[in-house]
């Protein structure tokens, strides 16, 4: 074959161009070819309309490909998650394990630290290294983090469980196995409830009960640093460090209920006290066994499954599940057999990536560990250990909801806001508010206009919402950085007794709405004369409402000419809250600047367009 300049190349790469000599300039032998048999036969026959079809110019390869994408993006523009949990024809079964590590100052078989920000190394024991002559000694204080997971998990704790060998060889586990419990764990047989609340998929209905196989201890690996392409260190830190890995059965049938399920484990973990740190810190990771088959095959066996490791967010649990769905049912609809193998993934991309072939119970040669006695669970210690469990989040969701008037949206934002800490802050400034509301209430009628539930709900909404938005564009580049949160319910740069204050002076309708935002951004940038009371009187910000008797004048004044807006009160069954709201900004923009109620001219508004609906 002739020498092909480098040149010419691009033109083949990008234009599909066979070169002007050479072995790619010969026509494809479409003819006859002499055979060992004797006669001459045909190896290939075009069809009808073939041939026309190869004289048409090809495009060139970087358009075909900018083509393929820019198709691919329109297909999937406008698709929202909710139109991603079902496919049309097809079921999807999801398993799942999550790795947690527990809150524990020892490691699971030896008395060294536990550690996550040391100097590398500097928490290591002898039998951590698997140094010849060392034995695991189990850390006993392990056991209650551990058992109050079982009990927030609903699991029957087992009396009688044992140590087994997991042997793999790889360059973070220095003994060449892992000591697990595969066949006899500590717990087994729970499950959980998710609702509608917590963000199940609509197909789920009102309610899904997950269920959980078993909980079992284990050791952590090494964690590993990489250097450059040729090297790699090793924090034997991390080595031995208390997991459980809690697994459930294969009962999930929605991408978007299978990261709610991450997520409330998450959350039931840091009620009870028995994990380290959420997702977003390293201290919990997911692994999903994802299959589907036919609809019209339900009756028959699950379809093949594969593993996607190491999800690191509840969205990435949602995203990859989805994608490894949709490969899935690819692959078989083209006629394509499911491989079992382990599968990867990256935050932010459209595609799981194969990693490796399934390893399979066979692979782990899995034995009893020779050198661990069998663990044995009193029921005096299960027992009081239930008995003295916080309260749990549904719990708490249900009181939040129905004593404190939440919306459930909001109640939820507040438990899993900050790893619970947020919640905390939300009961500290309540219970300041409600001390300087039971304290003004000077006269019967005072006490009973304050309504616990109307300034608890003021109190949720502020701390969600408002102290959200500070740290946003709001605050521009004078913002000092996220909000801080201790896990008994302080922040430095809003501090309780300021935003107590302030929502009372609000909540009495001493401040205008407008006037308790600004003051809000002066605390956290840090810009305060004082406290709240002294920066309103110094700055004159009190609330000069005015006489009811004006309202009902600015009332009359903005319903002048606009007998079609008030038409629509009459005609329209279903009450026009968007009519009556214009309305509303119209009565705002005719009287005295910062001397209106929002909410006092909207119940003025709607008594007069009530009476004319009824009339």
């Amino acid at each position: 074959m002739a020498r092909v300049s480098a040149g010419q190349l691009p033109g083949w790469y990008f234009h599909a161009r066979t070169l002007c000599s050479g072995c790619l300039s010969r026509p494809l032998l479409v003819g006859r070819l002499p055979s060992r048999s004797g006669p001459l036969r045909a190896l290939h026959v075009p069809p009808a309309g073939a041939v026309a079809a190869s004289q048409r110019p090809l495009a060139p390869f970087r358009k075909q490909f900018k083509e393929e994408a820019k198709h691919a993006k329109k297909q999937a523009k406008g698709k929202s998650k909710a139109d991603s949990q079902t496919v049309d024809g097809w079921e999807l079964t999801v398993g799942i394990e999550i790795h947690a590590q527990l809150n524990t100052a020892r490691k699971l078989f030896s008395p060294a630290t536990t550690s996550f920000n040391d100097e590398p190394n500097s928490h290591v024991s002898l039998f951590d290294l698997s140094m010849p002559g060392s034995q695991p000694l189990m850390q006993k204080e392990v056991l209650l983090p551990a058992i109050r997971a079982a009990l927030a998990l609903n699991c029957d704790v087992q009396r009688l469980s044992r140590f087994d060998r997991k042997h793999y060889f790889w360059w973070d586990q220095p003994s060449g196995y892992q000591i697990t419990q595969y066949y006899e764990p500590f717990a087994r047989n729970g499950h959980i409830t998710l609702f509608a609340r917590d963000g199940i998929s609509p197909e789920d209905g009102e309610s899904v009960t997950i269920g959980i196989k078993q909980l079992q201890l284990e050791q952590d690996t090494a964690k590993t640093l990489a250097q450059t392409d040729t090297m790699h260190w090793l924090d034997f830190n991390r080595v031995g460090m208390p997991l459980m890995e809690i697994i459930t059965l294969p009962e999930i049938r929605h991408p978007r209920t299978a990261a709610v399920f991450v997520r409330k484990i998450q959350l039931l973990l840091h009620a009870v006290d028995s994990c380290v740190s959420g997702m977003e810190a390293g201290g919990l990771r997911a692994d999903v066994n994802v299959s589907v088959r036919r609809t019209d095959e339900a009756s028959e066996r699950l379809g093949t499954r594969t593993e996607i490791k190491n999800l690191s967010t509840i969205k990435a649990v949602e995203d990859a599940i989805i994608a490894e769905r949709d490969r899935q049912i690819q692959e078989l609809e083209a006629g394509r057999a499911i491989a079992g193998e382990t599968r990867g993934w990256t935050l932010g991309s459209k595609q799981t990536r194969r990693l490796r072939g399934k390893e399979g119970e066979v692979d782990y040669r899995y034995m009893p560990d020779p050198d661990i006695s069998p663990l044995v669970i009193g029921d005096d210690l299960v027992k009081h250990l239930k008995t003295s469990l916080p309260v749990l989040p549904d719990a708490e969701l249900d009181r939040l909801i129905s004593e404190f008037g939440l919306a459930p949206k909001d109640a939820l934002s507040l438990i899993t806001l900050d790893n619970g800490s947020r919640i905390q802050y939300f009961y500290k400034v309540l219970d300041g508010l409600h001390e300087m509301i039971r304290l003004d209430a000077t006269s019967s009628s005072a006490s009973a206009s304050a309504d616990f539930s109307s300034y608890a709900t003021l109190a949720g909404n502020w701390i969600i919402h408002e102290l959200g938005r500070l740290t946003t564009s709001k605050a521009g580049p004078l913002a000092s950085g996220e909000l801080v949160f201790s896990t008994d319910g302080e922040c430095d740069q809003v501090p309780v007794s300021e935003l107590s204050k302030l929502l009372y002076y609000l909540y009495r309708k001493q401040i205008t709405g407008k006037v308790a935002k600004e003051l809000l951004l002066a605390i956290y940038l840090g810009d305060l004369d004082g406290d709240v009371l002294g920066a309103i009187e110094s700055n004159d910000l009190w609330f000069e409402e005015i006489p009811p008797e004006e309202y009902a004048s600015l009332a009359e004044q903005a319903m002048e000419g606009e007998e079609k807006v008030l038409q629509t009160f009459v005609d329209s069954k279903p009450f026009p809250q968007g009519k009556l709201m214009y309305l509303v900004g119209k009565m705002m923009r005719l009287g005295p600047t910062e001397r209106i109620d929002p909410s006092t001219a909207e119940s003025v508004m709607r008594a007069r367009v009530e009476r004319l609906r009824t009339s």
